[in-house]
């Protein structure tokens, strides 16, 4: 029996946790299935009923030697991967677009990480794609490095078809949907992991770590293991269940959907620009030859039209669709971006320098021993935290990487534009944290 059906016929008084007992009086949505490991109901850290069909069904469905299932989003399974692959001391090389969660896991199992550099649009200030040629030269560069690790789908949309002969950890935490339709192929990797909450009809939180590699599947347990929750939500647990049965048996919803999206593309817009990714499911709005900003975009949005975009930057945004959104949405996405469009003026876009990326390898370390630096000041010295723009998580500098003049102009260009950025210490925008003199 399914989960969420087993779900659905409790019947057995909870003298067991949680401590909400279910009880409807404290008014919490979906304390009314929210269960511990109680009997018949499986355990996600050694599954063999309800839980282990889940697992075996994502496996199917993303062609896998093992899919993992995931409670603690597509972060606790890009952590898990790393260590599995790696161990103290050795090098890695990154994708520099990588999310933080990539560079959490090189700091905290002591790496030794080598860049590699994707494609900038230096219009809209934003990486696209890494090429393949970029991977050889930086594998060639460091032929002691154990492992790769990328990010496609990006946050954008951009699609990064790579090869290699050492472990590929893919971070496809946008690409849930990708193999359903027409939409692009799953990426291919020793390791690739989604977040089913962020493309697909699942609960925050829940994702999918897809094990391409027998040979790593062992480790690849044992640190997830570590590194998730022992006690699994049941209510996140069932709502994929569910999207299980969403993906099997709602292919009309798909096909609809990705008719939705053609649609909305023919969008006839003079001033705002829908710039293309390979994954189409991205709605990604330039105002780079418009008056406004990203940031401003998406304030008229909000303000005027209650729509809320998922990300702002300075010359773009970005609006996340999926299987749930209805025609009606997209039309009044559409009709709001036209008025939009008809009340703008053309004006010349100013090219973005792209961020600064280190050359030769760095250990992310962070010190006790810090100070407080002025961020005009900041040029020459070692940072002792990370800062980053907030979505989508990308760090713009890390904990002992030599802060560079162009990274404070970097820096100081997002924040004059509106850009959410999170340093650490929560210090910004007026100074960062640097390591001791």
């Amino acid at each position: 029996m399914k989960l969420h059906e087993k779900l659905l016929k409790l019947d057995k008084y909870p003298f067991h946790m949680p401590g909400h007992k279910r009880n409807a009086v404290f008014g919490i949505t979906g304390a009314e299935i929210d269960i511990t490991e109680i009997d018949s109901f499986d355990n996600l850290h050694s599954p063999s009923g309800a839980l282990l069909e889940i697992e075996s069904r994502l496996a199917s469905h993303y062609r896998a030697e093992k899919a993992f299932m995931l409670v603690g989003g597509s972060t606790v399974g890009i952590l898990s991967a790393i260590f599995a692959v790696c161990s103290e001391g050795d090098k890695i090389i990154i994708a520099k677009n990588c999310h933080k969660s990539v560079y959490n896991a090189c700091m905290i199992r002591g790496l030794r990480v080598a860049f590699a550099e994707p494609e900038f649009d230096s219009i809209n200030g934003c990486y696209t794609r890494l090429t393949q040629d970029e991977v050889n030269r930086a594998i060639a560069k460091n032929p002691d490095a154990k492992a790769l690790v990328i990010t496609s789908p990006t946050y954008e949309g951009r699609i990064s078809n790579i090869k290699c002969d050492i472990p590929l950890i893919v971070d496809a935490a946008h690409g849930a949907h990708l193999g359903i339709h027409y939409f692009p192929a799953y990426p291919k990797g020793s390791i690739v992991i989604s977040s089913l909450h962020k493309t697909l009809p699942a609960l925050t939180q829940c994702a999918v770590m897809n094990v391409y590699d027998k040979s790593i599947i062992r480790k690849a347990k044992l640190y997830l293991d570590i590194f998730e929750t022992s006690s699994p939500s049941y209510v996140l647990m069932n709502s994929v269940s569910i999207c299980c049965d969403i993906i099997d048996n709602e292919k009309k919803l798909f096909r609809d959907y990705y008719a939705a999206l053609t649609d909305f593309r023919v969008i006839e817009l003079e001033r705002l620009m829908l710039k293309y990714c390979e994954d189409i499911s991205k709605l990604v709005i330039s105002t780079e030859n418009t008056q406004l900003s990203g940031t401003e975009l998406a304030e008229i949005l909000r303000d005027k039209y209650s729509i809320e975009a998922e990300m702002a930057s300075v010359n773009y945004i970005i609006l996340m669709t999926s299987v749930g959104d209805t025609k009606e949405a997209f039309d009044r996405l559409r009709e709001a971006l036209l008025e939009i469009d008809g009340e703008l003026t053309t004006v010349k876009a100013k090219p973005f320098e792209k961020p600064p990326v280190s050359d030769g390898e760095l250990v992310i370390s962070i010190d006790e021993s810090c100070e407080e630096t002025e961020l005009k000041h900041a040029a020459g010295k070692i940072s002792n935290e990370f800062i980053y723009a907030y979505p989508p998580d990308i760090p713009i500098i890390v904990p002992n990487e030599v802060i560079s003049e162009r990274a404070v102009k970097y820096i100081q260009s997002l924040i004059e534009n509106g850009v959410n950025l999170i340093s650490d210490s929560e210090l910004l925008p007026d100074k960062i944290l640097t390591k001791a003199d």
